[in-house]
């Protein structure tokens, strides 16, 4: 189970270096995993998207990389766990949730490029 899963830092890491190992002078600033502490990657998608940042690095018409994350079901529903602590910090009652987060999809990220490849599979099929 190790060797499928890329944990979070060396996630962000592994972008980092794919965008400027060979060109120190390129920067890229990753979005939309602000909010996560620790998680775990799909390692051989890790493996195809450092590939991909290391491809768009390679252009002489790119000086630096935007990277973000965006869900790809637009509608996704989360728990809300909302806690009460007592003066100790120790939690005295949980009252659990639930909400349902309308994202923007990925066309808010394009501008006016129109050179756009789509690598991901039909959804259900990845």
């Amino acid at each position: 189970m190790k060797l499928m899963h890329t944990k979070l830092p060396d996630f962000m890491k592994k972008m980092y270096v794919a965008a400027t190992s060979k060109y120190p002078e390129k920067t890229i600033s990753i979005r939309g995993l602000e909010s996560l502490h620790n998680a775990k990657m799909q390692s051989l998608r890790t493996g195809r998207i450092e590939k991909v940042v290391e491809e768009m690095a390679d252009r002489e018409d790119v000086a630096s990389i935007d990277f973000v994350v965006l869900p790809r079901v637009p509608e996704t529903m989360h728990t809300v766990a909302v806690k009460g602590l007592d003066e100790n910090g120790k939690v005295v009652k949980v009252v659990l949730e639930v909400i349902n987060i309308l994202h923007p999809t990925e066309e808010v990220e394009f501008g006016d490029c129109t050179d756009i490849e789509d690598h991901r599979p039909p959804i259900g099929l990845h």
